[in-house]
This record gives C-alpha cells, structure tokens and sequence, in this order.
C-alpha cells in the first residue's frame, strides 16, 4: 500500500510544471522493473478514491508501454497475471462512471489487443470479441460507446476471423449509425465504420460491399459540425486521402456536402477548411474521378478566393521588422494553398478558364482585400496551370505590374509576390521576355522607405528573378542594379545602427549576392563598392537578434569571393577567413538552430573553392563542427492517434499514417542543415584531393551507413556522390 502511494506521488510529480520535478520523476519511472509498473499502473487506473488526473497519467502510461514494451514485458507475466489484467480491463470499462477513464481504458484494451493478434490472423483474447458484441447490443450507452471506441482504435480487431464476422461488423455499424435517441453513438459509430475502411484501403471487395454506409457517415459529418465536433469530417478527409476509391458511387452528395459546410460561415475555420480539404485531397489523390464533376470544382474555386479575402486590417503590417510565419490556421493561408494544390492536381486546362474571370474582377475591386487575393491567387496557381499561363504571360505581367504602384502597400507587396513566384515558375521565359519592365518596377518598389516590408518583399522578388537570370542579360543592368542596392545597403546601414531595424538590410544582401552570384566577374568593378561594409556587418553584428542578417551576410561575401574570383578577392581573404574562424571558434556556443550554422557551412566550401588548396590550413578548424552537423541523427517515433493529438507539424514533426490508427513521425528540423553539411564534405574532398585523405577514414564511416538514409533525398544522394567519388 505504501509503495502504491509513492507511486501516486511519482505520477503526481510525471505532471509537475516544474521542469527539474518532472525531469527526475522520468528518471524514477524509467528504473522500475516492466512487470512492476503494469501492476502499479493497473492499480492506479481501477483506484476510484485516487484523483482522476492521476488515474487518467497513469492510463496513458500504461498504453503507452504496451505499445512501446509489449515483447519486452508481457509475454514475461505468469498466466495468471496476463488473465488478471484482461478481467480487470473489461471490469473496469463496465463498472467506471467517468467517461474520460473508460475511454482511455478501451484505448489500453484496444493497444493489447493489437499485441495479442498472432502471426497467423488469431486473436488471443477472444474474450474481448464477445464484450464487444455484448455491449454493442447493450442498453447501457456508455457500453455501446466503449465498444465503438475500442473497434474504432483497433479496427483489425477480429483477425483472421473478420471475413467470417463481416456481416455482424456491417450489422453493428449501421444500426448504431441510425441510433436517434443518441447522438454521440451515431458520431461514434461514423467515426468507427471510417477506421474500418481505411484498415481495409487495398480490399476493394469489401470496399464495395461496405459502400451503403457512406450516406451514413455523410449525415454524421453534417450532424457532428454543427455540435461543434469536427472528428467525422478528419474522418472524410482520411478516405479521401488514403481510400478515395470507396467515394465514388457517392461522390456527387460527398463533394456537395463539402462545398455546403465550407461556403456556412456559421461553422469554425477549421472546419470549412477542412471540408475544402476533402475536395483538395481528392484532386490529388484521384484526379481522374474529380474531372467528371467540373461543375462542384467551380463552385468550389470561388469559395477559395473567399476565404483569400479573409484578411485583417493591420496598421503596423507595413513597418513590422521580423516576418512572422505565416498563420496556417488562417483562411487566407489555407485557401491560397487549396488553389495552388487544386491546380497542380487537376491542370490548368480545367482550373485557368474557372478562375480567370474571377481574379480579373477582384483585381478591379476597390476593396485592397479583393486585389491583394487576386495577385496572391495568380502567385498560387503558376505551377499548376503553367502552360496555360504561359500562352497569355504577357497579359498577365503587364496586369501585374501596375500593382506595383497601387495605394495599398498589402497590394504592392502581392504584386512584388506574384512576380517573385512567376519568376521562379516561368524562368528563363520569364526573364527573356519581360526583364526591362520588371527589373525597373522592382527598383522602383525597392525605394518605398515608408513601407519596409514593401521593400524587403521586392528584394525578395529580386532574388528570385536574379538567381534564373542569364547572365547575358543582366550585364545591361548591373550599374543600375549595383547603384540602387549600395544606396538602399548604406540607408539601412544607417537604420540599423539608429533604430535596430533589420529586415530589408537581409534582403538587400541577399539581393546583392544573388546579382554578384549571376554576373561572376563581371560584378569585379563593384566589389570595392560592398566588401567594407559587409565585413563591417560580420563584424559588429553579433547580438542575437541580428544572427539571420550575420549568416546572410557571410553568405554574401563568400558568394561574391566566388564571383570575383581569387585576384580580387586575396588581399581580403585572410580578413575574412579571421571573421569566420572567430565565428567557427564560437561555433559550440551556437544554439542548434542558430541560422548562422548553415550560412557557415556553406561559406567554407566557397572559401575552399576559391582558395584551393591553401585552404588546407583550415580543414582542423572546420572539420568538427561539419562532421558534427552531419552526424545529425534525426528524431523519430510511432506514435497512436492520441499521442498525435499532442503533437503538431508546426513543431517541427511531419507524419505518415501507417493504419491501425498509428502513425511514423520524423522531426525535420535539422535534417536540410545535414543535407547541406553532407554536400560540403563532398566539395572538400573533390577540391583539396589528397589534401582531405587524413578525414578520410572518418567521414566514409559517417557516410556509409547514410547510403540507407530514407528521410531526405539529398542526403541519399550526396552520400551516394561521396562513396562513388
């Protein structure tokens, strides 16, 4: 009883908002023996006196090891510790009167359940089939949610039974869909029969024969929106996703429901964002099935520009120094995303003819919210609609570039966007036909000093027009190009010093190493004009705040060290490879986010090119913290629908569902900084030769194992040029 009770207070302190608290409680836990935390846990969940959030940790808990240490632990308990636990699961369902308990009790049943399927299909706990079916049928509502809850985890739950069960299954589902007395097992029941299907995706027999409870499913994604639950229609969006086939005999009432409750402004954001997403999964998913209902994708394409005029009114947007990421929960964000998915999914033969009329009076509205989403739905639908665009580019531009001097700075800035998005899109068409009207409006926004975020945007644009750029033709406008970018340097030099702002200088130079980067030695009689005042910004720049600027303007120097060539460049070389080894001497200081670490790395192999194999010299410097970012191991997890619930893309973690309500998670972050770190080690050796032989042992060990690196494409093939090399 005692141990019990401390184990009470270790759960209490697994909770603790203290991190040292927590931190040690983790540590506690971990050194319990297996066996022991399954009877604690047990304990703990079934102790109606203890408090309900200790119960419910402690229910988490024991999910969780069953799903990470089954084969460690259970198959180790006596028989009669393996009965005892599955008699006290469905006890504790039938007897517990809090309904989050019961629920996170029937995830614990329906994970060791998933565990007791052996190789062969069969289920070792037939037991559970028959409460299933026992509480299905039951008076008793909260029995009946539990037993959905339970398939709706696990739907596989039957093994290699289900064929045989398959009619009971259909039976179940669809009488608990048509329970009027009880809106919740309705929404359950929906929910349930929706992890069903996407279990059985590649059973196209099933698929069909289960093809009747779709209406079903449809009225609960229309009822549960409207009670506020959005779990049904995350269902839809699932099939479309994953089992698109299992829409079609049903396809017109899907894709109207979806086009009603994303046009009902009396729903949530996220929940007409998610009925559109029904609609935009399907384009990608299942093109060809799509096509044949052109008539709900028009309808469907205004109700994207509606939500792209969804923008707030912000007085500060235009002096605002630090970009924001953007708001993907927000209207504007997901319905420019939709068009853009929309458009590559289905071609631009179908979706240019249904948006252009559209776009063309939003860019006459007097409304700036109209024209602002006119020139970002242009920006959105480029990719997709490509050969289309490109037959009317020159109408298209010249429309464009009129915004660049509209009276709404949200609108200058769309326009610079559109351009900057164009550029990349239709490159080098793009450059070669429009570079003098474009090139002159992009200065020419550059100069608007009372809107700098107007500004930094058509530095942006710049670079990417510069980077796709023949070099032949940027020559004519390099003392224009180099003239503007010094003045507009210098002014925002100045801000710096006086006001701390920084945004537009980090485009700015950006902007000046993507020209320097084009015009190669032709950029020589202006390197005099730049150097000392980017050293100066290397130099001086050094809180933390000014990082981003720092590494781009590191980038910067050694990008135009490339361009100028080694003459030019030498009698600042060595100043700058001081700067850069103060930096890499501070490298272990740097936080693993620090945007300076990529900057780095990359600056390194362009002082390598340039200096060849006097570079040599510096390889001990700039081996560690190199070697060290490409030994980047990436996080990793399977996690269930309810851990997924606690994490977010947005943090850095991307998914792919692997069924059976489970999930493979990687976290990204980091893994381009590998990426790159891996490319640089490649140009090492491929520039100093014999020079690199003494690192060679020690990065073929780091790079062999990455031949089976899965996560990244570039990381696969750099390793692949460095073993072939």
């Amino acid at each position: 009883m005692a141990e019990q009770q401390q184990f009470y207070l270790l759960l209490g302190n697994l909770m603790n908002t203290d991190n040292n608290v927590r931190k040690q409680a983790e540590e506690t836990y971990d050194t319990i023996p297996g066996q022991n935390k399954i009877t604690f846990l047990l304990q703990a969940v079934r102790d109606a006196s203890a408090a309900e959030e200790v119960r419910q940790m402690a229910a988490v808990l024991l999910r969780r090891l069953l799903s990470s240490s089954f084969e460690e632990i259970y198959p180790g308990l006596t028989l009669e510790m393996q009965t005892v636990i599955k008699t006290e699961l469905l006890t504790s369902i039938q007897q517990e009167t809090s309904q989050n308990i019961r629920k996170k009790v029937c995830d614990i049943a329906a994970e060791l359940c998933r565990n007791l399927i052996d190789d062969d299909g069969n289920n070792q706990w037939p037991e559970v089939l028959k409460f299933l079916f026992d509480s299905v049928n039951s008076d008793n509502v909260g029995l009946r949610e539990a037993a959905l809850h339970i398939f709706w985890n696990f739907p596989g739950i039957f093994g290699n039974q289900q064929q045989h069960y398959l009619e009971v299954i259909k039976r179940m589902l669809v009488q608990c869909m048509q329970d009027q007395a009880n809106p919740q097992i309705r929404t359950l029941a929906a929910r349930a029969a929706a992890s069903f299907i996407l279990s059985s995706e590649s059973n196209t027999a099933l698929l069909k024969h289960f093809a009747d409870l779709l209406p079903g499913i449809l009225q609960a994604v229309n009822e549960s929106c409207y009670q506020g639950d959005d779990s049904v229609l995350k269902s839809l969006v699932e099939i479309a996703d994953t089992a698109p086939k299992y829409l079609r005999p049903n396809l017109e009432p899907t894709l109207q429901l979806c086009l009603k409750l994303c046009a009902d402004t009396n729903l949530t954001n996220m929940q007409r964002q998610l009925a559109l997403e029904v609609i935009v999964t399907l384009s990608e998913t299942a093109a060809a099935m799509l096509r044949k209902h052109t008539d709900i994708v028009a309808q469907s394409v205004p109700q994207m520009l509606t939500m792209m005029v969804d923008l707030e009114d912000d007085d500060e947007w235009a002096m605002a120094d630090e970009l924001e990421d953007d708001d993907f929960d927000s209207n504007a964000v997901a319905g420019e995303s939709a068009l853009d998915r929309i458009a590559c999914g289905l071609g631009g033969k179908i979706i240019l003819p249904m948006i252009k009329q559209h776009i063309m009076q939003m860019l006459q509205n007097p409304d700036w919210k109209y024209r602002h989403a006119g020139l970002m739905a242009l920006s959105a639908i480029g990719e997709g609609c490509h050969q289309q665009m490109e037959a009317i580019l020159q109408e298209i531009v010249s429309f464009v570039l009129l915004f660049c001097s509209d009276p709404h700075p949200r609108v200058r800035y769309a326009a610079c966007n559109a351009i900057g998005q164009m550029a990349t899109d239709f490159a080098p068409t793009f450059q070669k036909k429009f570079h003098d009207k474009v090139i002159s409006a992009l200065l020419q926004t550059m100069e608007d000093q009372s809107n700098p975020r107007v500004q930094a945007h058509a530095a942006a644009a710049l670079i990417n027009f510069t980077e796709d750029c023949p070099k032949s033709l940027l020559i004519p406008y390099l003392d224009s190009l180099v003239q503007h970018l010094h003045v507009i340097m210098v002014a925002k030099l100045q801000e710096l010093i006086q006001k701390g702002t920084k945004l537009v200088l980090e485009q700015v130079v950006t902007s000046i190493a993507s020209v320097a980067d084009t015009a190669e030695e032709k950029f020589v009689p202006y390197y005099d004009l730049f150097m000392p005042s980017l050293k100066h910004i290397v130099e001086n720049a050094v809180q933390k705040e000014l990082r981003l600027l720092r590494g781009k303007t590191i980038e910067c120097i050694s990008l135009i060290g490339l361009a100028v060539g080694k003459d030019k460049f030498m009698p600042d070389a060595s100043a700058v490879m001081q700067l850069l080894l103060k930096t890499q001497t501070d490298f272990n200081d740097l936080e693993d986010d620090d945007p300076q670490i990529s900057y780095m790395i990359s600056a390194w192999a362009r002082m390598c090119k340039i200096l060849g194999k006097e570079f040599q010299q510096y390889l001990p410097v700039v081996m560690g913290p190199l070697m060290k970012t490409a030994s980047i191991k990436p996080e990793v997890a399977l996690l269930d629908t309810q851990d997924m619930e606690n994490i977010s893309e947005d943090e850095g973690w991307e998914f792919v569902n692997l069924g059976d309500q489970q999930s493979f998670g990687i976290k990204t972050a980091g893994l381009e900084e590998k990426a790159t770190a891996c490319q640089m080690l490649v140009c090492y050796a491929k520039e100093l030769k014999e020079g690199f032989v003494e690192y060679t042992e020690q990065v073929v060990k780091l790079m062999v194992p990455l031949l089976k690196f899965y996560f990244h494409d570039d990381i696969l093939h750099v390793d692949f040029l460095f073993v072939t090399s």
